[in-house]
């Protein structure tokens, strides 16, 4: 069935990591063909990417997983070496074994930045989309990894999330979610574990400073249970940060489609992501559309540079701003200035605050929550002479919108040599033969 206001509701009753996270939308319906063949240009050698069918109690659901060669792979069905129990003498060299984040080892010791990661992400054929997600994903990660090792973000070097299979697991992420098609992501709750776990910099308590850094700075509903070890790792915090629209659910909805994810590791309770895509029933649209609020930041500045300015507002758009802009003013005494304005859902309003706070010179900031009405909004891919272009849906009758994507028929009218007019004339006229938008 057509979907205009469909929910993918993350149930995280047992934590949640990538490739968890992964499987579970592949068994949604994401395109495993164009999943592998991003991957397929992923540089470096050591690994290849594993989709198969599992049991888990008894019950069938898809896994992903990284599998390593001899020379990366480690140790991460030795529970007990997993959560400290076990002397690191009786390892060897082990005593390095890398906790995150998915249920399997994760080995590799090349240190990599997000200069190496922006130029890894960069090369791949996906699409923008899912490159601006998978970027997200990792900026959350080094913003966490920054704060807990004391660091500067451009310093830090990843460890854990640095390995190959980690990279892997986070572009797979990417891609899968932009291929849904999906805007709005619910998340009501993130069980963690309890005990200890040992990664890269020893045996650290659960969780570690890195997810309870995400959970901090995004509003993840985390809660915490009795069940001994790490259920949350620190790229599944990221990859739920980054998802995040709204930590409630419609008072009722119908279940279109439920995918389950394996994790690997065994635990009392299997772990297993679920993740739904739901639609609000009739009765609902009210009380959805008023779950849809935003927050409106607002101050005013007279005494920053222009190019202070500029950087505060990319640092803004960074951290998920949905908008951000400045408009000039005359305060008082007749000072031009400019009034900074930012939109943000709930769970980002503080990380806007703290870069308003320590990007600009202003010393306060006006908030206020507001509800809004807004278009149904989707992406569909059409077909044309010049090769696959998305286009923006949003809306419906009278209302509806169609927008190609204005970076992809810019770089098809280059690659063909052909007017960008004619290239977007193009685009609009096959997407309105689309029977997904018509």
């Amino acid at each position: 069935m057509q979907n205009r206001d469909r929910i993918l509701y993350l149930e995280c009753g047992t934590g949640i990591s990538g490739d968890m996270t992964v499987a579970a939308l592949l068994d949604l319906g994401a395109d495993q063909e164009k999943l592998l063949r991003v991957l397929s240009g992923i540089p470096g050698h050591g690994f290849k990417a594993r989709i198969s069918r599992v049991k888990k109690a008894g019950i069938d659901c898809c896994d992903f997983d990284v599998v390593l060669d001899e020379e990366h792979d480690g140790h991460d069905h030795d529970m007990a070496y997993l959560y400290g129990h076990l002397e690191e003498g009786r390892h060897g060299d082990d005593h390095d074994h890398e906790h995150d984040h998915h249920d399997h080892g994760h080995h590799h010791h090349h240190h990599t930045g997000m200069k190496e990661i922006r130029e890894i992400i960069g090369g791949l054929d996906m699409t923008d989309g899912a490159r601006a997600l998978a970027l997200r994903i990792f900026e959350i990660l080094a913003q966490a990894e920054s704060e807990a090792h004391g660091v500067p973000v451009d310093e830090v070097h990843f460890h854990e999330v640095g390995a190959i299979d980690s990279i892997v697991d986070i572009v797979a992420a990417a891609v899968c979610f932009d291929d849904l098609g999906i805007d709005k992501v619910a998340v009501t709750g993130i069980a963690e574990g309890s005990g200890t776990v040992r990664c890269q910099h020893g045996i650290l308590q659960v969780p570690v400073p890195a997810v309870a850094g995400i959970a901090k700075a995004h509003g993840l509903p985390i809660r915490f249970t009795n069940r001994k070890g790490e259920l949350v790792t620190p790229t599944g915090a990221a990859i739920a940060a980054a998802l995040m629209t709204q930590d409630t659910l419609p008072e009722t909805f119908v279940i279109e489609k439920t995918g389950l994810g394996a994790g690997k590791r065994e635990y009392e309770i299997p772990s297993i992501l679920r993740a739904m895509v739901i639609e609000p029933r009739e009765g609902a649209q009210e009380t959805a559309a008023a779950a849809d609020t935003i927050w409106k930041l607002e101050c005013d500045i007279d005494d920053c540079t222009g190019e202070q300015l500029g950087y505060a507002l990319e640092k803004l758009f960074e951290a998920g701003a949905r908008e951000a802009h400045y408009t000039p003013i005359f305060m008082k005494k007749n000072r031009p200035g400019w009034e900074l304005t930012v939109i943000c859902d709930e769970a980002s309003r503080q990380k806007m605050e703290e870069v308003i706070f320590t990007q600009t010179t202003t010393i306060g900031i006006r908030r206020q929550e507001m509800a809004r009405t807004v278009l149904t909004r989707k992406v569909v891919n059409v077909q044309t002479r010049y090769g696959e272009i998305p286009v923006k849906v949003s809306g419906e009758g009278k209302a509806r919108r169609v927008h190609p994507e204005y970076e992809m028929v810019s770089e098809a009218a280059s690659k063909y040599g052909a007017p960008f007019g004619a290239v977007y004339d193009e685009v609009l006229m096959k997407a309105y033969r689309n029977e997904d938008i018509s």
